[in-house]
Order: C-alpha cells, then sequence, then structure tokens
C-alpha cells in the first residue's frame, strides 16, 4: 500500500490549520481592544511570526504588502482611540488627572461591564458589556478627577460627557479598523 498520497495531503493541511489558528489567535487579539489591550498590534505580531514561519508559497502566504498595510492600519487605530478618548475631555479643559482616571475608570469598568453583561446576554453580552461598560468608567474617572482635583472652575459634567462620548468613539474606530486588519489579513493568508 502506497502512502505517496499522504506526503502531499499534509503540508497543504498543515498550512491550513495554521491560518485557521492565526485567525483564531487575531480574531482574540481583536477581541482584547475591548479590555484596553493593543489587539490591533498584537494581530499584527502574529502576522508578522505567521510571514516568518510560513512563507509565501505557490501563493499562499500573507505577503509583505499586506503586512506593511497592516502596521500602518494599527497605528491609525492607536491614533483614533487615542484622540477619540481624551480629546472631547480635553477640549472641555479636563486635567490630566481626569484625564487618567477617566483612563483607568474606563479599564476597570469595562472588565466589570463584560463579567456582569457575559451571563445575561452571553456573546453580545461581553461585547455590549465592555463598551459600555468603558464609557461609564470614562465618564466616572473623569467626574472624580475633576473633584479630587478641586476644580470649580471647570464644568465635570460636561468633561464627563466628553469623556463618555470620546470613549465610545474611540472604541469603535478601533474596532472598525481592527475589523478591517483582520478580513485583510485572514484573506490574505487563505488566498
Amino acid at each position: 500500500m502506497s502512502f505517496e498520497w499522504l506526503t502531499e495531503w499534509l503540508p497543504f493541511t498543515f498550512y491550513y490549520l495554521m491560518a485557521l489558528l492565526l485567525f483564531l489567535a487575531n480574531f482574540a487579539a481583536w477581541a482584547s481592544i475591548l479590555f484596553l489591550i493593543p489587539g490591533n498590534w498584537i494581530m499584527v505580531l502574529f502576522s508578522a511570526l505567521f510571514y516568518l514561519f510560513m512563507p509565501e508559497e505557490s501563493g499562499k502566504g500573507i505577503s509583505l504588502t499586506v503586512l506593511v498595510i497592516a502596521i500602518l492600519l494599527a497605528g491609525l487605530g492607536e491614533l483614533v482611540e487615542a484622540l477619540g478618548s481624551s480629546a472631547g475631555a480635553a477640549k472641555k479643559g479636563a486635567s490630566r488627572r481626569a484625564m487618567i482616571l477617566a483612563l483607568l475608570g474606563t479599564f476597570l469598568l469595562s472588565v466589570m461591564g463584560a463579567t456582569v453583561a457575559t451571563p445575561v446576554f452571553p456573546p453580545v453580552g461581553t461585547v455590549v458589556g465592555a463598551i459600555l461598560g468603558g464609557a461609564v468608567g470614562a465618564y466616572l474617572g473623569a467626574y472624580v478627577g475633576e473633584a479630587w482635583k478641586g476644580n470649580v472652575d471647570v464644568d465635570r459634567m460636561e468633561i464627563s460627557r466628553a469623556a463618555f462620548v470620546g470613549r465610545l468613539l474611540g472604541v469603535v474606530g478601533k474596532l472598525a479598523i481592527g475589523v478591517v486588519i483582520l478580513v485583510m489579513l485572514t484573506i490574505d493568508s487563505l488566498i
């Protein structure tokens, strides 16, 4: 009995198994954006490792061009998140303390929101809980920061609202850019 078919079948199967693992790892990295983890950069790292260890053969594999575009998009995602999260609050006159506490509140309440909402609405609850929890955390952090600082010259509620809206817009923008990176890398690895 000849097993020549096995030697031809294994490399093909191994490649697509690795591409599937890359997709799953990149999807998990994308989801980590909700918790202030730089998921877009993690996707770029995983894909760069795939590029190094699974070189292009017969048209399959991640191209260097797509990897460079993913790097540029990850940088754009960070810029969108940073501008969205703090620009609105800073524009309203937020102190540095308020912005730092807004960031801390974002992290803590996004984790808490996901934890509370996951059992209630399993797949969707995690995402919604993390996004809304992060936005509420930004609101509370900015408000507490301004109150702690003792600023009476600024409108704490206005600054807090700006931090809330900015956080929502920033994370949604970064998630959208992350989806583009995820789809682009997945298609390039499979074709």
